[in-house]
């Protein structure tokens, strides 16, 4: 199963397209296998983007996110980690977040969307922590976009 070539409209339309990708899977096995083809899709960072400006605090892994300037207001992100399964994590996160103005990434209840997908339930407690760190991390740059 591959990931869509274009991204969703909306944080609910990618939603909905990321449940439907689950659905179709039957168990965890073959879910973490497709998060893991996910983050395989990621491009790498740069060496000179994995900084500790770009490094998200509160992962296991080495986690670094980086956002792209753009003129139409909206926000895009770029991610990797030294770990598969987390590369997987934050394709999905990217699928989400990236392409969206701050005010939709501030106005997303990630709790929520994660449970929908069974990944509440599914992840170790140190990769649930990871991810609520990347959201985070992804939220408080909307924030200060939205300050300005």
């Amino acid at each position: 199963m591959n990931a869509p070539a274009s991204f969703p409209d909306t944080i609910d339309s990618a939603l909905q397209e990321l449940e439907e990708e689950f659905d179709v899977l039957g168990d965890w096995e073959e879910r973490y296998r497709y998060v893991i083809e996910l983050g395989r899709e990621l491009a790498p960072l740069s060496d000179d983007e994995r900084t500790d400006a770009h490094k998200v605090r509160g992962c296991a892994s080495q986690v670094w996110l980086v956002r792209d300037p753009t003129d139409d207001g909206t926000m895009v992100f770029r991610g990797d980690s030294d770990a598969h399964i987390v590369r997987g994590l934050i394709a999905i996160l990217l699928r989400l977040y990236s392409r969206r103005s701050a005010r939709q990434i501030l106005a997303f209840d990630a709790p929520a969307a994660f449970a929908r997908l069974g990944l509440t339930g599914a992840l170790s407690q140190q990769r649930a922590n990871g991810l609520a760190s990347m959201v985070q991390r992804i939220r408080a740059e909307a924030q200060a976009m939205e300050d300005r």
